[in-house]
């Protein structure tokens, strides 16, 4: 079993498993965004299509076994069962397949953040234009935003939407349960974005009190999955019927002649199921979601890693004592144990200062005025300390 002081180490101890990434020879700070992949994800990549050129149009009982194991990695990490796990591409499609499953006409109202990530922001914005209402509510300071959303819950709400982590900062969302108790009241759904908790903030829906919640996220930032590994976790329950829905739903019955009557859909997650897609994304993920497991990377421990490494990022930048005026961290409204997986940073010229930093080997990104320090388990210790001193430089560089 592989301990957190070895994750420390220099080097590190799981560094040899990313050799393609080059992750011991790059300061990679974008570990809340993309983070490099296990060598075992080549592999499987390279089996995906070897499968396809042996097995042709029989290869997807391969992919559909593949499909099932990712399924149950991600519920591994949400503790719930894979039958409760629809999958996608990306979480576009499956809020998209959620919201048109909403009574809409009925019940023209959603709330949620000023503060979410695009993928929810735009396509609210787009309803809004349709005459949807759309409440917002501010997304700072995090620790009161489940009580601001239960408070805008009415009966023509047809659905609250609100991350776990916000993708800005990293400021964690509690209290949740206070947001679907509200929902329950009046019949109104819940869905949660955990893209930014999942594997590095650990998010049981038992132990979050969220078990009747809809949840969205993937595998492109911590689990280090890449792209093509999306899911929507669907409550037991669910009696939805998608406007925007695939073949995929009646899959069972494609044997059957046509029926007349109401559309059919599949049990459960399969309500939100869609139609033919590549599933080399699935073969990867099964791949490092197996990886994961073998080397015992639980989210405790990824947690527990991430609290380390964010925190020697804070105290190594407070240590620089740099102009506040061009770069500064938050120390007083949220703490670090309230923080998801990186560190953001107010730097007005935030994109000037990532740009300056990748000049310098050192790989971060920026949101509207944040710069974010993102972090990952195959970093060592040497190596944040080495992207602090030359953020310090970019910083001295970008000074107006």
């Amino acid at each position: 079993m592989i301990t957190p002081a070895a994750l420390f180490a220099s080097p590190n101890a799981l560094a040899p498993h990313y050799s393609r990434f080059r992750v011991a020879e790059r300061l990679l700070l974008t570990g809340h965004s993309h983070q490099a992949w296990p060598d075992v994800g080549f592999a499987a990549q390279q089996q995906a299509w070897l499968d396809a050129a042996d097995l042709v149009d029989d290869k997807w009982e391969k992919a559909f076994a593949m499909a099932d194991r990712v399924r149950a990695g991600f519920a591994r990490l949400l503790q719930v069962r894979g039958a409760e796990i629809a999958l996608g591409a990306n979480t576009h499609e499956l809020v998209a397949r959620f919201l048109s499953a909403l009574p809409l006409v009925k019940r023209p109202r959603l709330v949620t953040t000023d503060g979410e990530f695009h993928t929810v922001r735009r396509q609210l914005d787009r309803l809004s234009e349709e005459g949807i209402e759309v409440v917002r509510v501010p997304a700072r300071p995090a620790s009161l935003v489940a009580e601001r959303l239960a408070r805008m819950v009415t009966d023509r709400t047809a659905a609250v939407l609100v991350s776990a982590v916000l993708y800005e900062n990293a400021h964690i969302v509690p209290d949740l349960e206070i947001t679907l108790e509200a929902c329950h009241r009046v019949g109104a759904e819940l869905l949660v974005d955990a893209y930014h908790a999942l594997n590095v903030v650990p998010f049981s829906l038992v132990a979050e009190r969220l078990e009747d919640a809809y949840v969205v996220g993937g595998g492109y930032k911590y689990c280090q999955l890449g792209e093509g590994n999306a899911f929507l976790r669907v409550p037991p329950d669910c009696i939805l019927r998608p406007v925007f829905t695939g073949w995929y739903s009646e899959f069972a019955l494609l044997s059957s002649p046509p029926t007349t009557g109401p559309v059919p859909y599949g049990p459960g997650p399969e309500r939100f199921a869609g139609a033919t897609y590549d599933p080399t994304s699935h073969y990867r993920a099964a791949a490092v979601f197996d990886f994961f497991e073998q080397h015992r990377l639980t989210p405790g421990l990824l947690r527990e890693v991430s609290q380390h490494q964010v925190g020697l990022l804070a105290q190594e930048f407070d240590r620089l004592d740099l102009d506040r005026t061009v770069i500064n961290r938050d120390r007083r409204s949220v703490s670090l144990d309230a923080t998801g997986g990186f560190l953001a940073l107010h730097a007005p010229r935030a994109r000037e200062i990532s740009q300056a930093l990748h000049r310098r080997g050192v790989w971060t990104d920026y949101r509207f005025e944040s710069l974010r320090l993102g972090p990952a388990p195959y970093l060592s210790d040497d190596q944040l300390r080495d992207a602090i001193g030359a953020l310090g430089e970019a910083a001295a560089a970008t000074r107006p």
